[in-house]
């Protein structure tokens, strides 16, 4: 049985949308940033509290580890989001964007007693938009998209026709 016939047209199109609209995402927020002269994620860092506010501030009191964290930042949102809309190494892009959203979330976790002087956009307690497309990655990781409609398919086909 194949990959496409446990699934309907409907559910394979869902999840399709789905993924491009989380790489679009992705991406678009990695280009921002880019075009951006002189952005750094040293505002966001500073504004850490709660478990690991320490490494946070640290992270942007430093030159040197800042640069690599804003490079970081910057391309590995371009090469999620591209990795997503093309459905390429579909289930590591999965994994990469949900590790660094939660790396987001524990920066700046909305929770009950930390206030920030960064506006959020909207009243959250303990789930906000940074909880719901991490489980919408984890839903994507769950379902190879990529190997449906993707460039995961042209890849499996080669690795399948080598062994």
């Amino acid at each position: 049985m194949s990959i496409e016939s446990k699934y309907t047209l409907w559910q394979l199109t869902a999840l399709l949308i789905l993924r491009v609209l989380i790489g679009w995402h992705f991406l678009y927020e990695g280009i921002a940033k880019l075009m951006k002269p002189g952005w750094s994620a040293a505002g966001f860092l500073l504004e850490s509290k709660w478990i690991l506010a320490g490494l946070f501030k640290w992270m942007a009191g430093n030159p040197t580890v800042l640069s690599i964290v804003n490079f970081l930042n910057i391309w590995g949102l371009i090469f999620i989001g591209l990795g997503l809309i093309l459905g390429c190494f579909s289930r590591i892009t999965c994994i990469a964007g949900m590790g660094l959203i939660l790396l987001y979330y524990l920066c700046n976790p909305p929770l009950i007693g930390l206030y920030y002087s960064i506006p959020s956009e909207g009243n959250y307690l303990i789930v906000n938009k940074n909880i719901v497309e991490m489980a919408a990655l984890f839903v994507l990781l769950l379902f190879p998209t990529g190997r449906i409609i993707g460039l995961d398919h042209l890849i499996h086909k080669l690795l399948v026709r080598r062994s």
